[in-house]
């Protein structure tokens, strides 16, 4: 939400002092930054990343396969 109306702030600054086409421009290059599929992929990888790291659950690793359906677990040594 404060990424937001900071953006909303930045763009009305700058559309204002620049004029509306400058500030149209300016939109125009935020929004395909924004949809970019780059972009969305690399938010994805960050908020996965930083999801793992804060995660107060142990990673598990698996140590043994009984079955096809079946397998044993056990937590990863903390790396930290």
């Amino acid at each position: 939400m404060i990424r937001l109306v900071t953006a909303l702030g930045v763009g009305y600054v700058l559309g204002s002092k620049a004029g509306r086409r400058r500030y149209e421009q300016i939109n125009r290059a935020y929004r395909a930054v924004s949809q970019s599929p780059a972009t969305k992929k690399a938010i994805d990888v960050g908020r996965q990343k930083l999801s793992e790291r804060l995660s107060t659950e142990p990673r598990m690793t698996e140590i043994k396969q009984i079955d096809d359906t079946t397998s044993v677990y056990a937590p990863e040594p903390d790396r930290r």
